[in-house]
């Protein structure tokens, strides 16, 4: 070993520990090498020892990483700025692109985070508070189920049947004739229909 390396081990010892295991790991492969021709049981074996080694150093460190990426989920500053943007553009196209800009993260980061902290992909979450705003039109307005698609934010009176009964089990006639006797007003929907919430609201830290 070169005089580089000894100071580095001095100086650090878990680098001294790694230095122990590559130069190791070395060894065995150069002896496996060489016995490849007149012992290939014995070279297979050395092979195999040193793929278990570096499961050992590397698997916990993998295992933390996944944990790490699987468990992240959104801050408090970043679940209201997107959930208002959200309510604020109901009635257009909202991309992944954008919630996740507005969130400051990547969009593969974001639809993981998002996901951790709502139960849900951003894409159902959006739908859902479609189905809530259209809900309140429902109940608040006298505009047609076309009209009413075309301000939430759906394609066409079919596209908000579909999300609306995936949602809550009926259409959206029938539900409006079920609920037409609430008292009107903004946000008359909201205890007709299921809320969008994050596991902040869940557990009452918003």
């Amino acid at each position: 070993m070169n005089s580089q390396a000894t100071a580095l081990r001095r100086s650090d010892p878990k680098a001294g520990r790694l230095g122990d295991l590559a130069e190791s790991l070395i060894d065995i492969l150069t002896d496996a090498a060489r016995a490849i021709d007149t012992d290939r049981s014995s070279a297979k074996a050395a092979i195999a020892h040193v793929s278990q080694l570096l499961q050992n150093q590397v698997g916990p460190r993998a295992a933390v990483k996944l944990h790490s990426r699987q468990t992240a989920s959104l801050v408090e500053w970043q679940v209201r700025r997107v959930t208002k943007y959200v309510d604020g553009h109901l009635h257009r196209q909202i991309r992944i692109e954008e919630l996740s800009q507005i969130a400051g993260r990547s969009a593969c980061y974001f639809s993981r985070a998002f996901r951790a902290t709502f139960g849900e992909s951003p894409r159902a979450y959006v739908a859902r508070c479609r189905v809530r705003y259209a809900g309140d039109l429902m109940l608040t307005t006298p505009m047609s189920f076309s009209e009413i698609a075309l301000a939430s934010g759906f394609s066409d009176q079919a596209h908000l049947c579909r999300n609306f009964r995936d949602l809550t089990g009926t259409t959206p006639a029938a539900w409006r004739r079920e609920h037409r006797d609430l008292t009107p007003g903004p946000g008359t929907a909201t205890a007709a229909l299921p809320s969008p919430q994050s596991r902040m609201d869940q557990h009452g830290q918003h």
